[in-house]
């Protein structure tokens, strides 16, 4: 959930603030939204109005590639959408998860495979084991950061 969400409940919202984001300056965040544009989006949804359906759209908007994974859809937003990372056929430069923390590792676990530069973890995301699993192989990670919010932030809407 997002912070701004009207759905968001008062220990979502609480839990979100007090997550801790990774350590990245905004020089960094902004390099990687600039340099990468290819982007497959794990969780994305098929419903208008939802952060994973709505996020993946302005990205889409902005010159971005996106890919959608879910395995309950065949296509989102007119693109095939894949049941896993591992079947994504094509080079993948970030893997932006809507997924809960809890279910993070298994997804990096499969993405590694895809060599991905960035693992990005959406607002209110963290996982301790899946941030240390990618950095060990080399993957920047980011966690606990809307892709969207930040895009807006740093270069306007």
């Amino acid at each position: 959930m997002e912070i701004n969400d009207p759905e968001c409940s008062i220990e979502e919202h609480e839990k979100i603030i007090k997550m801790p984001k990774d350590k990245h300056t905004d020089e960094e965040i902004k390099n990687i939204l600039l340099k990468y544009k290819n982007v497959a989006v794990v969780g994305m949804s098929r419903e208008e109005g939802k952060d994973s359906h709505e996020i993946p759209k302005y990205l889409m908007n902005k010159g971005y590639n996106i890919i959608p994974v879910n395995p309950n859809a065949d296509s989102i937003m007119n693109k095939k959408s894949y049941p896993s990372i591992s079947d994504v056929p094509e080079n993948v430069d970030i893997i932006d998860i809507f997924r809960p923390s809890s279910k993070v590792l298994p997804v990096v676990q499969a993405a590694i495979s895809k060599n991905p530069k960035v693992i990005w973890m959406q607002e209110g995301i963290s996982n301790d084991e899946a941030k240390k699993l990618a950095e060990s192989k080399g993957i920047t990670v980011i966690f606990n950061r809307c892709m969207m919010k930040e895009h807006v932030r740093l270069f306007g809407n």
